[in-house]
């Protein structure tokens, strides 16, 4: 079989330029939710994605756009309500991640007749992405890429200790703010690929696995996007040879690297 036969159709060359993309960039935004004990951010994101999908598909824009728009939303509302001590943070991503399921399964039944491959968002599709799809993932993608890197060590000060940050004069309200907005734009360029119901693993599952070796902050976030990039190279391949979904694949691929890594770590314990 031969690797390099797969670039000569131009819809692979795509899926595997916004994999990698969508690979680089997640692990980079889920080191922070994980340090904050906030994973649960990305799935109700996901979600509520789903909702603004079905606002694209009845309105006839960009789905990636309408998407990326709720999700951001509801990262703002979430913010707001959890800053101010409203709601729990825990209880505010429950409710926005029911309400985002229940709108999107009106929406989607109001939909219902309309172009809507349900599964491609659901679990990704490699097929589904195309030129335009690209472009906003690469921009899209460049500027949390850019983001995340200029205010490093604000975000890594945040997640540490949030009260600490804020009495050393950090403008801590704006960049949690900037950070959650980054989330949403980040889920929603990951459905191509990964598909809504799974981004939330991409996101969480390689720095897990990462943390397991035990080594520095900025170490963890290098070996989670190197997993997370393997993952989504490994998946993709996978999912076209074998005609599998390819974000389902790309977890699975996630979840070994996990089990390998706490193998590593019992191993390295137990001498």
């Amino acid at each position: 079989m031969d690797l390099f036969s797969i670039f000569q159709y131009d819809f692979m060359i795509r899926a595997f330029a916004a994999g990698i993309i969508t690979a680089i960039i997640a692990p980079m935004i889920g080191v922070f939710l994980v340090t904050r004990r906030y994973s649960f951010m990305a799935d109700t994101l996901a979600h509520v994605s789903l909702a603004g999908v079905a606002i694209g598909t009845l309105t006839g824009l960009q789905p990636i756009l309408t998407a990326m728009v709720a999700s951001a939303l509801t990262a703002l509302s979430v913010e707001q309500l959890r800053s101010r001590r409203k709601v729990l943070g825990e209880s505010a991503l429950a409710i926005f991640l029911s309400g985002g399921l229940a709108l999107a399964a009106v929406l989607l039944s109001a939909a219902n007749g309309l172009n809507v491959n349900l599964s491609s968002v659901l679990f990704g599709s490699i097929a589904t992405v195309n030129g335009s799809d690209l472009l906003i993932i690469s921009v899209l993608g460049a500027l949390v890429l850019g983001t995340i890197l200029f205010l490093y060590k604000e975000l890594v000060s945040i997640s540490f200790d949030e009260e600490l940050a804020a009495t050393s004069g950090l403008r801590v309200q704006l960049i949690n703010r900037i950070f959650v907005v980054l989330a949403a734009v980040t889920v929603s360029l990951s459905m191509r690929i990964v598909g809504i119901l799974l981004i939330g693993a991409l996101m969480v599952i390689p720095v897990i696995a990462a943390m397991q070796l035990e080594k520095s902050f900025r170490s963890t976030l290098i070996i989670a996007i190197c997993l997370s990039v393997f993952s989504t190279v490994a998946g993709l391949y996978t999912s076209y040879y074998l005609g599998l979904s390819s974000g389902g694949t790309i977890v699975l691929f996630a979840i070994a690297a996990f089990l390998l890594a706490s193998l590593f770590r019992t191993i390295k314990s137990n001498r």
